[in-house]
């Protein structure tokens, strides 16, 4: 007779398989687990426990420790703003500092003396748009 495996179980080698392969492809050998393979381990991880997933995965315990942990944190109501707006009032800016926080760094871009019009082609070129 042949044994059946558990829903549990066929989760975890679902998410192992894909994990194996990204791992298998990657362009680069130190490129990050992308965050769909993450976020499917931090649910098993609420599921079966840290110490279990990461065994079973394998990946690393305190890396799967600190996504659960950042899944579990709030968002905060103080966030910062997706969008800044430039009064035309001033036209040139002394000292500006533009921050870009992204999931696993910040850019942050220091400019001095600089016109507003010049920050405004700056940002389009950065996010790839035309104007």
């Amino acid at each position: 007779m042949k044994a059946v495996k558990s829903p549990h179980s066929l989760a975890i080698e679902r998410v192992r398989r894909h994990l194996e392969r990204w791992r298998r492809t990657r362009a680069h050998p130190r490129a990050p687990i992308p965050e769909r393979i993450w976020a499917a381990a931090v649910a098993l991880a609420r599921e079966r426990g840290l110490y279990q997933t990461a065994r079973a995965l394998p990946i690393h315990y305190g890396a799967l420790k600190q996504h659960l942990e950042a899944a579990d944190r709030p968002r905060s109501a103080g966030a910062r703003s997706g969008f800044v707006e430039l009064s035309a009032t001033d036209t040139r800016c002394d000292d500006c500092v533009i921050e870009v926080d992204g999931p696993r760094t910040t850019v942050r871009i220091r400019l001095h003396r600089i016109e507003l019009p010049d920050v405004a082609r700056l940002s389009r070129a950065i996010a790839g748009v035309e104007a």
